[in-house]
Formats: structure tokens, C-alpha cells, sequence
């Protein structure tokens, strides 16, 4: 029962670290869009970026070459979005093993 606890305490943490790029990555997104070619003199797009660089950085030296830098964002975001996705059916697969009332 106690493994189980820790496993659910580490899935929390890992989806609360998925979720913080994720939500940085759409808001770039965002941003690309409604501000423009003035994105990156914008504040928020600033901030936006240094919250997501950690795992653009990972997907650009994972990518090959032929992704281009403007893409990697993009591919950044799907592949955070499938990590989260992954990390919440497990944790819903855990609950149910575990009883939904201990998940709480």
C-alpha cells in the first residue's frame, strides 16, 4: 500500500512538471499568434520561452538536423502533450488499483 502512495506522490510531481512547459509552450503559442513579428520583444514571450527552454533544449539536440529551429517548439509541445497524457492514464490506472477515495 505504501508503494503505491509513492508511486501516485511521484506521478503528481512528474505531471506537475509536464504540465508547467506545456502550458508555457501553448502561450508562446498564443503569443506567436496575437503579437507577431513583435513576439520577441514581448515580456511574456520572454518569459514564456525561459519556462519551456529546458525541454526545447532536450527535443533540439534530440531532433535531427532537418527540424528546423522554428520547429521545435511545435514538435516540443506534442511530445510534452503525449508525456502528459501518459502520465495521467497512469495515474487514473493507479487510482482505480488503489481505490479512487485514497486518491483524493
Amino acid at each position: 500500500m505504501k508503494a503505491g502512495f509513492a508511486v501516485l506522490t511521484f506521478l503528481n510531481l512528474l505531471q506537475l512538471v509536464l504540465y508547467i512547459p506545456l502550458l508555457a509552450l501553448a502561450g508562446q503559442g498564443l503569443l506567436y499568434v496575437f503579437a507577431g513579428p513583435e513576439r520577441d520583444s514581448n515580456f511574456f514571450y520572454r518569459l514564456l520561452q525561459l519556462l519551456s527552454k529546458p525541454f526545447t533544449l532536450l527535443v533540439r539536440k534530440l531532433t535531427p538536423a532537418k527540424v528546423a529551429d522554428h520547429q521545435v517548439p511545435i514538435v516540443t509541445f506534442f511530445l510534452v502533450l503525449i508525456a502528459y497524457a501518459v502520465v495521467s492514464f497512469e495515474k487514473i490506472d493507479l487510482c482505480l488499483r488503489l481505490g479512487v477515495e485514497l486518491c483524493r
